[in-house]
């Protein structure tokens, strides 16, 4: 009896999604480091730093499976795919993920994808650009004197699509402070739709680009005037947007970081 050409070969290796962390090398998780050291295959997003890039093992495979507004290297579903493949041929396979592959990084859609395929992995959390990108900007997102709750949320939604997944009038008044990724196309829709949930105009705002890193720009201002000042600007993504009182810390804070 023949055994049949269409079976699955066994799986070697194990995946381990890796968050790079916001940016700054520095930020890299000692866990994250040594793995990357040790990698035979490491597949990266678009946004991770050379710096980090270069803590891989010269002699692992580099895939860039990195994915910018309108422009993907690859779909997410050949992404899970090349993992399981390259789980089957290599022991140590790195997905590395800027900031927190759990957080807006579709770490938890792969990695159902990998325990349905039966591929072992593990997730190595990351320093979340939510967080640490205010923090450089001299903006803490709890206070004890100006913010008791934070909500982080993603931006990037289609203004006007039929049903958005974000009730950002809800979000308007759930916490004190509110940290938006990805948001920056739809920041005019955004703000229109706190207004309308009852957001003052002279809400205080702040729009972190590349935080952590050296090109690290930060703009300060009011719903009323932030649309003006980033287009003065001509800020482009990434950018983190905080929003609430613990944004005037900015002009304490920042001067000591400096």
């Amino acid at each position: 009896m023949t055994v049949g050409s269409d079976l699955q070969p066994p799986i070697l290796g194990k995946v381990y999604l890796v968050g790079a962390g916001p940016g700054d090398p520095g930020l890299l998780t000692l866990k994250g480091k040594t793995l990357l050291e040790m990698a035979d295959v490491v597949i990266h997003d678009a946004l991770i730093s050379p710096a980090i890039l270069s803590m891989i093992n010269p002699q692992a495979e580099r895939i860039n499976a990195g994915k910018r507004r309108g422009k993907h290297s690859l779909i997410q579903a050949d992404t899970t795919q090349l993992l399981i493949e390259k789980a089957k041929m290599q022991a140590i396979v790195v997905r590395l993920k800027g900031g927190d592959p759990f957080m807006f990084g579709r770490g938890g859609e792969e990695m159902i994808d990998l325990v349905q395929a039966g591929v072992p992995v593990e997730v190595v959390p990351g320093i979340t650009s939510g967080i640490a990108a205010p923090a450089y900007a001299g903006i803490p997102v709890t206070h004890r004197d100006y913010s008791s709750s934070v909500t982080f949320v993603t931006g990037h939604e289609s203004a006007g699509k039929y049903r958005p997944q974000v009730n950002w009038s809800a979000i308007a008044h759930g916490s004190e402070t509110l940290v938006i990724y990805m948001g920056l196309h739809n920041l005019s829709y955004i703000l229109d739709q706190l207004q309308a949930a009852g957001k003052s105009a002279e809400t205080a705002i702040a729009l972190v680009h590349w935080g952590t890193t050296p090109q690290q720009q930060v703009l300060v201002g009011t719903f009323g005037t932030i649309l003006e000042q980033m287009a003065t600007a001509q800020l482009q993504t990434p950018a983190i947007a905080v929003i609430g009182n613990v944004v005037n810390l900015h002009g304490i804070l920042a001067l000591a970081s400096s």
